[in-house]
């Protein structure tokens, strides 16, 4: 997986974030033991993940997959101000949709 712009990492399918974010670079996966998103199923270490439940209920793997993104559930998640980001992964949902394997890192709103 490349990591635009920064450096080239191998990338765990397994760890493809539902919302487009990257668990395998995440902060917590390490700290709490998080198995992250794929494996957890939406039960994450700090609750349940409305989108990633939602993506569990549709069958999706991602919501990149899903007709409805962005989504009113998803673009709630991007707007977080604690945890939203700026537009990167939208852009890394698209890109997994469409089988490209890269990960554009995350940056605070």
């Amino acid at each position: 997986m490349t990591i635009e712009g920064k450096r080239t990492i191998y990338m765990d399918i397994q760890l493809i974030g539902m919302c487009g974010a990257y668990c395998g670079v995440c902060e917590w996966k390490e700290k709490t033991n998080c198995p992250g998103c794929q494996a957890a199923r939406s039960e994450m270490f700090w609750g349940v993940c409305q989108v990633a439940h939602c993506a569990v209920s549709k069958g999706y793997p991602h919501c990149g997959l899903c007709p409805e993104l962005p989504c009113a559930t998803l673009q709630a998640a991007f707007d977080n101000p604690e945890h939203g980001d700026n537009g990167e992964r939208l852009e890394n949902l698209r890109a997994w949709a469409e089988g490209r394997m890269v990960y554009k890192e995350l940056t605070k709103k």
